[in-house]
């Protein structure tokens, strides 16, 4: 199985960076921060076990408007490590006694994000097997065991790999599980508990063996499947992603200014400050039972997030401030920065555009000076409405491309120039109304 740390933690800072330099443009003291602690990763499993135990992750705290980079940033760098990743809200947690998901469950969905990964990459490993294994299942309901010597079945798999046994249909045996006959009734917020139960109850009733009659494409399909299932070793996957989420997992928290209270308020405010009390112990280090395990959060990177524009960091309770070492202060976007971003990135917003109209048949080209405009817009409806950052960039583009998008199917071989003026004729019209929020969200 693979390492704990994940395939990207020996990475250098500065090839870090500039791996993440190729899908966010800007924030360069975010990149450096999560760089860094990636590398620290690295470093901390070349020393010995007894001084390994000590080091901490230095958990990061991200401040910034809304659509900077700042979920990006952590997304990709999760990527670049094949770490398990966690996005959760701070606002979606409660303080133990209220009604809604307590903190530790955000320990749970990480292990379940590991347990995936885990075994995507182990499915991979005997795909071939199980792809083999299912052909001989599918052959074996088509034909009888006389007919099928070795040389007749291999004769048979070149047809079925040609897609000349598509038309036939074959009875293959399926699992199913029973739904339960009890409708679960739990309070706003127990989802968690909800599926546990019905987890509970379908495993009690067991699966259900039935068998349909499907087309050979599809029986494949299912075959495969089986066979996978069959050759993974489910209990050392999860021993491996129980070892790489405590390890190598990096849970995302965001709208922590949501949370951010001072004591001696009411309201709910002190339920806020209850979360934070709750989220110390999962950030300072501590063992939350799963139903794969114990998981120790000691070296679990957090990264925490908020705009605090209404609160400040300050406000957070003082033990969880300490437990977020790292500030780092990410910078609204300007217009300069929204034009980068249409162009520069490896899947950048542009090409994404242009692909999908290339699959009607329609060349779209966006000229330099339409660039500018776009990013001109842009910047002027977040200053004139709430800055969105550029989360902008999508509605605006979605309003400059309406008419193509719409028309795209009846177009056969269309090169489509998108110029500045083109621009200005498309979306004058919403920048220079009384409120443009009613049009552009």
């Amino acid at each position: 199985m693979t390492a704990a740390a994940g395939r990207g933690a020996s990475l250098t800072p500065a090839e870090v960076v500039a791996r993440l330099n190729q899908h966010i443009v800007g924030q360069d003291e975010a990149k450096r921060a999560v760089a860094i602690a990636l590398r620290n990763r690295w470093r901390r499993l070349q020393l010995g076990e007894e001084l390994r135990e000590d080091i901490v992750p230095k958990n990061i705290l991200m401040i910034g408007p809304t659509g900077v980079g700042k979920t990006e940033i952590a997304r990709r760098l999760a990527r670049l490590a094949a770490a398990p990743f966690l996005k959760v809200e701070a606002s979606k947690f409660t303080e133990v006694g209220y009604v809604g998901r307590d903190v530790e469950s955000m320990v749970r969905d990480l292990v379940a994000a590991a347990i995936q990964m885990v075994k995507e990459e182990e499915a991979v490993k005997v795909a071939a097997a199980a792809a083999r294994a299912a052909e001989d299942k599918v052959l074996g309901r088509l034909y009888p065991a006389s007919v099928l010597t070795p040389e007749a079945r291999e004769e048979y798999r070149k047809d079925l790999h040609a897609g000349k046994l598509d038309a036939e249909t074959v009875e293959v045996e399926v699992e199913e599980r029973p739904l339960s006959p009890f409708q679960i009734m739990t309070p706003q917020g127990g989802e968690d508990l909800e599926i546990q139960i019905q987890n509970m109850m379908q495993g009690m009733m067991g699966p259900r063996r039935t068998r349909r009659e499907m087309p050979v494409r599809e029986a494949l399909k299912v075959a495969r499947g089986q066979e996978e299932a069959r050759l993974l070793d489910m209990q050392a996957i999860s021993r491996a992603a129980l070892e790489r989420a405590q390890s190598a997992g990096i849970i995302f928290i965001d709208e922590l200014d949501k949370v951010a209270g001072r004591e001696g308020r009411m309201g709910p405010d002190v339920s806020r400050e209850g979360v934070q009390r709750d989220l110390l112990p999962i950030v300072e280090g501590t063992t939350v039972q799963t139903k794969h395990g114990p998981v120790r959060t000691d070296h679990i990177l957090f990264i925490g997030a908020g705009a605090f524009h209404v609160s400040k960091p300050s406000d957070l309770i003082p033990e969880l401030q300490g437990r977020f070492p790292i500030r780092v202060e990410l910078k609204p976007l300007s217009e300069n920065d929204l034009e980068r971003i249409l162009t520069e990135p490896k899947h950048s917003l542009l090409r994404q555009y242009r692909a999908l109209l290339g699959t009607e048949g329609v060349t779209l080209e966006f000229t330099p000076d339409a660039v500018g405009a776009i990013a001109r817009f842009a910047a002027e409806v977040n200053r004139k409405t709430e800055d969105i950052g550029a989360r902008r960039l999508y509605t605006i583009l979605e309003r400059l491309v309406e008419e193509v998008s719409y028309h795209a199917p009846d177009m056969e071989a269309v090169t489509v120039t998108v110029d500045a003026n083109y621009v200005d004729q498309r979306l004058k019209g919403i920048v220079e109304a009384v409120d443009p929020s009613h049009y552009i969200l």
